[in-house]
C-alpha cells in the first residue's frame, strides 16, 4: 500500500518521540521478543500511523492513553480501525494504565495472540 511523503515524514518523528508507555513497550516488542515476531514502531499503514505493527502477522497495536475516551477521539480510533480491519489488519489495543501497572498480563496477552514459530 503505498504512502505518502507527509505520512513518513511524521513517522519518522513520532519514532523519535515515543511516549514513556510506548518507550515501555517497545523495549518488550524489539528484537523478535515477542515468540519470534517482528515489530515496527510508527509504522504507516495508508494514512494512518500504527503506534506498533507486525506486518507479517498483519497485527497492530495500539496504545491508548486518556484521550482515548473523549468523544472525537473514539470516532476516530473507530474510523482507523475499520480502515485498517478493511486491509486485514486486526487491531489491538492496550491501555497505558496496563503497560505501567501490569505490564506481564499485557504481554501475556500479546503472546497468546500470536503462537510460537512451530505453531505458525
Amino acid at each position: 500500500m503505498k504512502v505518502d511523503g507527509k505520512t513518513l515524514k511524521r513517522a519518522k518523528v513520532l519514532r523519535r518521540n515515543l511516549t514513556s508507555a510506548e518507550r515501555i513497550l517497545w523495549s518488550k516488542l524489539k528484537g523478535k521478543q515477542i515468540n519470534g515476531w517482528q515489530f515496527r514502531k510508527q509504522h504507516p499503514v495508508g494514512p494512518y500511523i500504527t503506534d506498533f505493527a507486525c506486518p507479517q502477522a498483519k497485527l497492530v497495536i495500539e496504545v491508548d492513553g486518556d484521550t482515548h475516551t473523549e468523544n472525537n477521539q473514539l470516532i476516530h480510533d473507530l474510523r482507523r480501525t475499520r480502515f485498517l480491519e478493511s486491509r486485514g489488519w486486526a487491531v489491538h489495543r492496550i491501555w497505558n494504565t496496563d503497560i505501567y501497572n501490569n505490564l506481564n498480563a499485557v504481554l501475556d496477552g500479546l503472546y497468546a495472540i500470536l503462537p510460537p514459530p512451530t505453531q505458525r
